[in-house]
């Protein structure tokens, strides 16, 4: 089994103006099995900013490099999350050139420092 480290990532996607305060809403109440399913694929440290329509999302994934895929694979599988994504899609706005198959356009980390 590979060793686990830190990959870290950062996203960006649009939203809705008109949906900024339901966005909001939803996060403060997210639903506890979709929490726990985020923790489960060894996300942490995930947070989401918002500037002028446009959302930021980082969050570090721990564990095994060789399983990152496998275990995103098994969080869209998760109970209720494709009922927790139509909610959040519906107030998202893809970015127009983000790679195929992704809805967050995954970004390019620069600079880091610990």
């Amino acid at each position: 089994m590979s060793a686990e480290r830190v990959q870290r990532h950062g996203q960006r996607l649009g939203l809705r103006p008109e949906r900024l305060d339901d966005y909001r809403a939803e996060h403060a109440r997210i639903w506890p099995e979709i929490a726990d399913a985020i923790r489960a694929a060894g996300i942490r440290n995930y947070s989401i900013y918002h500037h002028e329509g446009e959302l930021f999302g980082y969050y570090e994934y721990v564990g095994p490099p060789t399983e990152y895929h496998a275990r995103l694979a098994v969080l869209a599988r998760a109970p209720r999350m494709r009922e927790w994504w139509d909610l959040m899609e519906a107030m998202q706005i893809p970015h127009p050139r983000r790679r195929a198959g992704e809805w967050w356009t995954e970004m390019e980390e620069v600079f880091h420092l610990d």
